[in-house]
């Protein structure tokens, strides 16, 4: 252990592991650590038997539930848009090769107590219950502007500048009322709070269409996608490339505490008493706890059904968005929903989670308008937990922290600090012109 390496990775959550694997593929030279004897830190997967150990002690679970390893439950679930960015990161890693995808059957709004489709496109919008029929006229209008719109050709732009015109406006001049604001603005271009309606409209813009092209690439009844057997699946991958382009893993490193030179920036990482040098670490906000500050929490619940979720016209994967004002609350809550077609589960077995950035200290009334969708459970488990952002200035140490999980049960944010701090890095911007024909779906 004790060789240099261009930068020491610790932790294997989703943010460190595709970090590692960009690192490695542009030719550097990356030592991987964590603490624990498992991959994936907080976004781990566990299996029944873990997942009791973890919420109930030392509790055996009900055989009733079915075989412990046929379970594989994501402690932080989140979809992946089909051709969204992650997607891209994937493909330009290759990490592909080793995982295999399938479609998410729905996509689905909260709406004045009751669970929509989400509309994508202006056909969708005339016939969705969630629209009287004028409303839905003006709808397929705006639907159509989204879907013609291109960047580069100004005819399309019907002489609004949205890199100027705040979303308000552009929503505005279609007349569209709240209730259609609501779910585009938090179902379909995924904004977590309204803050998006006074900024430029090509953002929400860009993410409709993102939404849009998704939901074209697979056929599916949603724009998602996810790996088969769970995210659990996608830092064991990535340990699979690092080895490819010489990087080593390492798990079960107690302390790996980090080293400084004189000037206070990071030089090397020391654990059962080797020190492995470096020029830079990346790791999570566990790993240095004194350069990092608590900015929220999320509470959770994790449940085990026996059926899908009601009103989903039997989706076996799912993703429920329950925008903010539906709830009278300051932040959206997710609905997400995974089974046995994706190999998360036996057969007959649902996996329902819950989450939204905590308002209160009470997980289980706050979450209730997200329970009360998922109908009978097997057993329910309730969780709440910090999220953390790096305070430190890298340029003076060399530190790169990742920011802890949202509440979110997609990907989109996630991927941005990903990229973020590859940036930060390497002082490049990772080119995401790839074929994205490459992420297959899985074989039915």
């Amino acid at each position: 252990m004790d060789e240099e390496y261009d930068v020491i990775v610790l932790g294997t959550g989703l943010k460190e592991c595709i970090l590692s694997g960009l690192l490695s593929v542009d030719g550097l030279k990356v030592l991987h650590m964590d603490r624990n004897d498992y991959y994936g830190g907080e976004s781990t997967s566990l299996n029944l038997i873990q997942l009791w150990k973890k919420f109930r002690g030392n509790d055996k679970p009900p055989a009733q539930l079915g075989s412990s390893r046929d379970y594989n439950v994501d402690m932080v679930p989140k979809f992946m848009m089909a051709n969204g960015t992650l997607v891209r990161v994937l493909i330009h890693t290759d990490v592909t090769k080793y995982l295999y995808f399938k479609a998410v059957d729905g996509s689905y709004v909260f709406n004045k107590g009751k669970v929509h489709k989400v509309p994508a496109t202006d056909m969708e919008a005339l016939k969705s219950p969630l629209m009287g029929i004028f409303e839905k006229r003006r709808a397929r209008k705006f639907f159509i502007y989204v879907q013609d719109y291109d960047e580069k050709d100004p005819k399309t732009h019907e002489g609004m500048d949205l890199t100027r015109v705040p979303t308000r406006a552009l929503i505005a001049k279609y007349g569209l009322d709240d209730n259609t604001v609501d779910f585009i603005g938090h179902a379909l271009a995924l904004h977590r709070d309204d803050r998006y309606l006074d900024e430029p409209a090509l953002d929400t813009v860009k993410r409709m269409k993102l939404y849009a092209e998704s939901l074209a690439r697979f056929q599916g009844g949603s724009p998602y996608i996810y790996p088969l057997y769970g995210l659990g699946e996608l830092p064991q991958a990535f340990a699979r490339l690092s080895a490819v382009y010489g990087g080593t893993y390492m798990l079960n490193k107690p302390e790996c505490k980090v080293e400084y030179d004189d000037e206070g920036k990071v030089c090397g990482v020391t654990s059962e008493g080797e020190t492995a040098k470096c020029k830079k670490v990346v790791c999570d906000p566990s790993y240095l706890p004194n350069k990092v500050r608590k900015i929220g929490k999320v509470a959770r619940a994790i449940a085990i059904m026996s059926h899908p979720i009601p009103n989903t016209n039997d989706s076996h994967s799912v993703q429920i968005i329950l925008p903010q004002k539906q709830l009278g609350r300051k932040s959206d809550m997710y609905v997400f929903c995974c089974s046995y077609s994706h190999n998360v589960a036996p057969k007959g077995k649902f996996i329902a989670f819950v989450s939204t950035e905590a308002e209160t200290d009470h997980p289980q009334s706050e979450l209730k308008p997200g329970i009360d969708l998922l109908g009978p459970v097997d057993e329910i488990f309730f969780d709440i937990y910090d999220r953390y952002e790096p305070v430190n200035e890298p340029s003076l140490d060399n530190c790169f922290i990742s920011t802890s999980y949202d509440a979110t049960t997609h990907f989109e944010s996630t991927v941005s600090d990903v990229l973020n701090m590859y940036t930060m890095i390497t002082g490049k911007v990772l080119d995401l012109s790839v074929d994205l024909t490459a992420a297959s779906a899985a074989e039915e």
